[in-house]
């Protein structure tokens, strides 16, 4: 029995194709979960949120830029949430492009401030069945790279 039939889908697409498929997935789903008030960002309020309400995330999604590698801080943070998300079985992500991010996510809905966007959080809505099919690739996307010892995989997001 192979995966797809266990989960009654396609064969995943091989390579390049199903990068930008999950690319797609996490911008559609970033719209979607702002839009319904689920998305958390910021590193720190992302750290407070998993420790008071950790089964209420769904995914998460840790950012950095080319300048970012040398912060040892944020290294150290995106470890520990990394930890944090294995430990409690949320999927995660990684992104190399903020500037990308900040452009699906935009700034602050209440100040109008660029927000830090080095982690990002999506929580379950309260509506009762909600069930996002950009969620459901992802967390596809991040079984099929855990079968293949990519723990962390990293997503491109589409222009």
């Amino acid at each position: 029995m192979t995966l797809e039939e266990i989960h009654g889908q396609q064969p995943m697409p091989e390579g390049h194709d199903w990068m930008q498929g999950a690319g797609t997935a996490l911008r559609e789903l970033l719209v979607s979960a702002q839009r319904r008030g689920c998305l958390t960002a910021g590193v720190y309020e992302s750290a407070k949120l998993m420790n008071v309400d950790p089964d209420n995330v769904a995914f998460c999604v840790l950012a950095a830029d080319q300048e970012d590698e040398g912060d040892i801080a944020l290294q150290i943070h995106f470890t520990l949430i990394q930890a944090f998300c294995c430990e409690n079985d949320i999927d995660i992500v990684r992104v190399n492009d903020v500037a990308k991010l900040a452009a699906i996510v935009g700034p602050s809905e209440d100040s109008g401030e660029p927000r830090d966007l080095h982690c990002i959080l999506i929580t379950n809505p309260n509506e009762e069945g909600w069930k996002d099919p950009a969620l459901e690739k992802l967390n596809l996307f991040c079984e099929e790279s855990r079968n293949v010892n990519n723990w962390v995989p990293t997503i491109t997001l589409p222009e």
